[in-house]
């Protein structure tokens, strides 16, 4: 199936919405009459859950802090104030600044669902002499299940797994549930490969409890009834009419305002929330949207959130997590690190030193061949073969460094000669800031970029090493991703203040590389839309799911949207057009007839198409 047949499969389920709604759904329509029909939802949390108020204290022998109930002694490391709870619970890190403050970093073990550990910011205040305090507030480890079962005429069930954190349903092509009197086996069939047991568990009818291991993924889960209003839908089965309302002033930082006073056609705008709201969950491919926002001429004025995500929810980046790397780096620069875009790779990761016997390809590897994927190393994530992929590199065991993992990976081709998209270059990217700062990166986004921004909350990967992941899964609060398309389109300022220096700023954002058959700059896609009777350049954070922060420059226009649709290439596919198709239509310029219809245009991406990673001669 073609690529523009995809998008028109996805978008006619988006118009019949409504009417098929009204109709009522095959779920509730089956459910009465047979006691596994109907829709189902299970939720499990995962420790250690510790947060809370943290006291940290000046004593006569050092240090000490006061943290969940208990008196834990502060050691110093390397200028770092660092203690650890017992039996692995988690530990912080923090360093005091010249104005009196802790800057600190709380760092949480794996789990069940975030395999990898990741650290938060813990800022503490001065509380009085030898006294700071502040709070912990870790990435929660949850996970929640939805399973939709509809009847068989062979007494079984076809099934939609849908799972908001992983996609895990599509990820394991789940697709039928097989009941024998109370047991129950989960059936799922990837592409290409045979049918193979997914779970097992059991129905307990008289409680209306179902119950289902799920190998590697916490155990078991029990499952409830889940009703019309679950967040299985957008906002329900039948979400009604969708008015519009300006996003609230919450002095985070976001001037507001309404679409009309910024040029953006509110009724168009309503008709494509509505369609979201619409859209029917009961396929394995349905859009999976938790958030959209815009902002225009720097104010926000749109904020809407589905499925029970909501403004105060951390949310994941996957890849577009690269370009949060980037953009620390760049803040870096411009703050003066010891760090340029000409620094050689294996000089600063050698502390200074180029290693004897060095392939001559590898002393030639830059900073800025890592931002734009040009190193040459053989590690394409779309070659199962590449030795430097970043399957390879975080499903083995034997380097849980992935700064030393990566180092030895060999050459494909001459730095700078083409980009592949290879995680482990803007991973190796932060290790530099790291090795040139001697310190952790994220205290680098800290003090340069979330501060400035008002970036209170976050949530960054960490390697087995306890380094800061570079190639994505940062996660944020969405109204923070929208700040930083707005630092971008700045041109690299937030509120009057330079962050990012200008022309890394623009050669961020610009086609310095073909890779996927449209352009790359530093950690960047770049992308030329359909609008009126011309086109605009667009470039954007992308990641998997349809996590993308869209920014516009020519209309002064920034768009995040957040969704979950994980594992399937269509729905990802239809989310990133989600700009060209539906909103660069309602956005008007000065002089445009306010009364002109607005309506949905056809936009095919190449993205993802080739992998066509050729060098953009002279592009800036």
């Amino acid at each position: 199936m073609t690529l523009l047949r995809l998008m028109a499969a996805l978008t006619l389920p988006l118009c019949l919405a409504s009417a098929a709604r009204s109709q009522g759904s095959p779920e509730s329509a089956a459910a009465p009459a047979d006691p596994l029909a109907g829709l189902w939802r299970a939720t499990s949390r995962f420790g250690p859950d510790t947060r809370g108020p943290l006291l940290i204290e000046r004593t006569g022998e050092g240090y000490s802090a006061d943290f969940v109930g208990r008196r834990l002694p502060v050691r110093m490391e390397r200028g770092e104030l660092v203690f650890e709870l017992p039996d692995g619970q988690g530990g912080f890190r923090g360093k005091l600044e010249r104005d009196g403050r802790i800057l600190g970093h709380w760092f949480r073990p794996g789990g069940p669902v975030n395999n990898a550990g990741s650290v938060s910011p813990v800022r503490l205040a001065s509380d009085g002499h030898g006294r700071w305090r502040g709070m912990v507030a870790p990435l929660q480890d949850s996970f929640t299940l939805y399973l939709l079962a509809r009847p068989r005429a062979d007494g079984n069930y076809d099934v939609v797994l849908r799972n908001p954190d992983r996609d895990l349903g599509n990820q394991l092509g789940v697709n039928r549930l097989v009941r024998d009197g109370d047991r129950l086996r989960l059936i799922g069939q990837r592409t290409g490969q045979p049918e193979r047991e997914i779970a097992a568990g059991r129905f307990d009818a008289e409680n209306a409890v179902l119950t289902l291991f799920i190998p590697g993924r916490g155990g078991s889960y029990d499952f409830s009834r889940a009703g019309d209003e679950s967040d299985f839908y957008p906002r329900g089965r039948q979400p009604g009419h969708y008015a519009y309302r300006a996003p609230p002033a919450l002095g985070d930082g976001w001037p507001v305002a309404t679409l009309q006073q910024e040029n953006i056609d509110r009724a168009g705008m309503e008709r494509f929330v509505q369609r979201l709201l619409d859209e029917p969950m009961e396929q394995p491919e349905s859009l999976q949207v938790h958030a959209l926002l815009v902002a225009r001429h720097g104010r926000l004025v749109l904020e809407e959130y589905f499925h029970g995500y909501h403004r105060d929810l951390l949310h994941e980046s996957r890849s577009a997590g690269k370009s949060m790397a980037s953009v620390t780096i760049g803040a870096a620069l411009e703050a003066g690190a010891p760090l340029s875009l000409t620094s050689a790779v294996y000089q600063v990761m050698y502390r200074g030193h180029f290693p004897p016997d060095l392939d001559p390809l590898k002393r030639r590897m830059t900073l800025e061949h890592l931002l734009t994927m040009s190193s040459g190393y053989y590690c394409d994530d779309t070659d199962e073969a590449a030795p430097g992929g970043e399957e390879i590199m975080i499903n083995q065991t034997e380097e849980p460094d992935y700064y030393r993992f990566t180092l030895p990976v060999p050459m494909a081709t001459p730095p700078g000669d083409n980009s592949v998209y290879c995680s482990a270059s803007p991973n190796l990217a932060l290790g530099m800031l790291g090795r040139a700062t001697g310190e952790l990166p994220v205290y680098s986004f800290d003090r340069l970029v979330a501060e400035p921004l008002g970036i209170a909350r976050y949530s960054w990967p960490l390697d087995g090493a306890g380094n800061p992941y570079g190639g994505g899964g940062v996660q944020l609060l969405p109204r923070d991703y929208l700040k930083i398309g707005q630092l971008m389109l700045n041109g690299g300022t937030w509120n009057g203040r330079r962050i990012l220096g200008r022309d890394f700023a623009r050669r961020a954002g610009s086609p310095l590389y073909h890779l996927r058959n449209i352009y790359y700059g530093y950690n960047w896609w770049v992308e030329d839309f359909p609008y009126k009777d011309r086109t605009v350049r667009s470039f954007s954070a992308r990641g998997a799911g349809g996590q993308t922060i869209e920014v516009v420059p020519e209309l002064d226009l920034v768009v995040v949207t957040l969704a979950a649709n994980y594992a399937l290439r269509p729905p990802q596919v239809a989310i990133n057009a989600f700009v060209p198709r539906y909103i660069l239509p309602a956005v008007r310029e000065p002089g445009d007839d306010p009364n002109a219809p607005v309506a949905p245009r056809d936009f095919t991406s190449p993205y993802g198409r080739s992998t066509d990673g050729s060098r953009v001669t002279g592009g800036n």
